[in-house]
């Protein structure tokens, strides 16, 4: 990821734009320090999904074969 000063971003955003478009994210530096990312719209749609818990079981690359076995011992007795 390339990095620019915020005065540079400025004078040559479309430049800095098209690059973002490419798939090639440019973090822009002010005052010392990283303040922002420039990216495309696309990768920025993807970043910012919030997927429910359902969707990311689901998608979850491990199968039923993955997982542990069940452990069969009695429980233990509580009291309320």
């Amino acid at each position: 990821m390339r990095e620019i000063q915020f005065r540079d971003a400025k004078a040559n955003l479309s430049e800095v734009v098209d690059e973002a478009i490419a798939g090639k994210p440019v973090v822009i530096v002010r005052d010392g320090g990283k303040q922002a990312v420039v990216l495309s719209y696309d990768e920025w749609r993807r970043l910012s999904q919030v997927y429910g818990f359902g969707r990311l079981l689901m998608g979850a690359p491990a199968g039923v074969d993955d997982l542990p076995a069940r452990n069969r011992a009695r429980l233990r007795k509580t009291e309320f």
